[in-house]
């Protein structure tokens, strides 16, 4: 079992960035895949961001590809999202998740019920 921790999130303008951080608890972290989901007032959670266990593959939302960047250090057992040229549309919590499972098809990682540990969330809001 890991529990996790999402920080970083807050207020800032549109262009801008910031960096979210996931620090987890346990000592199998290395063994997660990990996510990066989030959820806009009224809209349903969606996916942002996975990333392999060991970082050897990393996929994201069109919305967000090209500006943001999933990464983790597994020696800190912690898990990043670099969020750059931020849009008013990026506002939301952002939430991060790990599985245990190994998915054949990369597309069961966009989908966040594949997921078995959550973060309580944190807030970014981007100004216009």
């Amino acid at each position: 079992q890991v529990q996790l921790v999402e920080s970083g999130g807050g207020l800032v303008q549109a262009g801008g960035s910031l960096r979210l951080s996931c620090a987890a608890s346990g000592r199998t972290f290395s063994c997660y895949a990990m996510g990066w989901f989030r959820q806009a007032p009224g809209k349903e959670r969606e996916f942002v961001a996975t990333i392999s266990w060991n970082g050897g593959w990393t996929y994201y939302a069109d919305s967000v590809k090209g500006r943001f960047t999933i990464s983790r250090d597994n020696a800190k057992n912690t898990m990043y999202l670099q969020m750059n040229r931020l849009k008013p549309e990026d506002t939301a919590v952002y939430y991060c998740a790990a599985t245990p499972t190994t998915y054949y098809s990369r597309s069961r990682y966009y989908t966040d019920s594949n997921y078995d540990y959550w973060g309580q969330g944190t807030q970014v809001t981007v100004s216009s």
